[in-house]
């Protein structure tokens, strides 16, 4: 959460209004190319979809700001407490997560409503005085609801991949990698500190900030690219178990993995399914969609290994290619030293998610920009691909 020292959102800041009102706009704008029918769909348990994102991100702010905070709203329906609750225990039980999709009725059409009811009454609330008492919760709103943001672009290229015929989200960005020969920067051992220092918000769990030691290790000062990625499939990497942890040489198995997320073969060349649509392979962009059991075996092959988190936090200010995809570590997404769960329904956040997941750092191409930073800690079961998950590889020194 914010650092205590950290100014809140005051009510009379028009600037922090403004920015309110533009982050709820901008999450209507993603969902604005969509159909009612693409809204509604869920193509995975994993994923939701854009209309349950919608109503989620305003249920948020609906449950935790206007109900506790502004007296005399008005609940838009009191069904929507069970429908569009997440994962938060203590506020009361929620439809299950894999039949999201199930939900049909609200309508696209209501879910907007629903919207527009809140973003009103939240636009009220901020205009007063006694607002200021809830800056903190309305600030996590926003980070939240930019979170979804990012979850809505990942989640609908997965339903539209599914697609036989390969719908486009958005046009194509003409955008091209760049040839650039892997280099390496290294760095000496020490005690170093990590977390997010205080300063502007952050997540509970980017701090607090701590030493730990670090023996001499190098990183790559890029990404790994595709042409990188497909020299590992050319040499029978996905058929050769020396390289891969045993639970993933068991997905590569029960899957049928040969290839990362959203690679086709057409006609002895590959294809990449993109939010543009079904695309050639561009060599020189960075590898995209591979889980951290492919990560890691790819990095095994190469004779190097993923970085550590506090290697990759160190590392960073230094590293070129930042913000293109999510990049693997070694590290299990645990707590750090002192690290203490928010009280009451907000503590379910992050903490309880603290097992059997790894952990990412360094955004991707549909990350608000905002959450770029050295310190943010994403995190995913070890064998997702569906995200932007991508490889920078580190090794040791002597």
């Amino acid at each position: 959460m914010s650092d205590p020292t950290m100014p809140a959102l005051q009510a009379h800041d028009l600037d922090g209004l403004r920015r309110f009102l533009a982050i709820r706009s901008h999450t209507e704008a993603l969902a604005a190319p969509l159909s009612a029918e693409d809204q509604t769909v869920q193509s995975m348990a994993d994923t939701s979809p854009t209309k349950w994102h919608l109503a989620h991100t305003t249920w948020f702010f609906e449950t935790f700001v206007l109900r506790p905070h502004a007296g005399g709203y008005e609940v838009f329906d009191p069904a929507y407490e069970y429908l569009f609750n997440s994962y938060y225990e203590a506020v009361g039980p929620r439809h299950p997560r894999p039949q999201r999709g199930l939900i049909t009725r609200p309508g696209i059409d209501e879910v907007m409503a629903y919207r527009r009811h809140v973003t009103d009454a939240m636009t009220a609330f901020l205009s007063v005085g006694n607002a200021s008492n809830a800056g903190d919760i309305v600030e996590l709103g926003l980070q939240h609801e930019q979170q979804h943001q990012e979850l809505i672009l990942m989640d609908i290229k997965h339903a539209l991949s599914l697609n036989p015929i390969k719908p486009a989200y958005r046009a194509p960005s003409g955008r091209t990698g760049e040839a650039r020969a892997l280099a390496w920067r290294e760095f000496e051992p020490g005690l170093v500190e990590v977390g997010h220092d205080g300063r502007g918000f952050a997540f509970d769990n980017e701090g607090p900030r701590h030493r730990t030691w670090l023996d001499a290790f190098a990183l790559a000062l890029r990404p790994v690219n595709c042409s990188e990625f497909l020299g590992f499939i050319e040499d029978g990497g996905y058929r050769r178990p020396e390289f891969w942890l045993s639970a993933g040489w068991d997905c590569v198995g029960q899957r049928g993995w040969q290839a990362p997320l959203y690679w086709e073969p057409h006609d002895g060349t590959w294809m990449i399914y993109t939010l543009s649509g079904l695309e050639p392979l561009d060599p020189m962009r960075p590898v995209c969609h591979v889980s951290a059991f492919e990560a890691a075996a790819f990095a095994k092959w190469a004779g190097k290994r993923l970085p550590r988190e506090a290697e990759w936090e160190v590392g960073a200010p230094m590293l070129d290619g930042l913000g293109e995809v999510w990049e693997w570590t070694a590290s299990p997404y645990v707590a750090y030293p002192g690290y203490r769960e928010p009280p009451g329904a907000i503590g379910e956040y992050n903490g309880k998610f603290m097992a059997n997941q790894m952990v990412l750092r360094g955004g991707c191409a549909v990350t608000p920009r905002g959450h770029v930073r050295p310190t943010y800690r994403n995190f995913f079961p070890p064998d997702a691909r569906w995200m932007f998950g991508g490889i920078r590889l580190a090794e040791d020194l002597q």
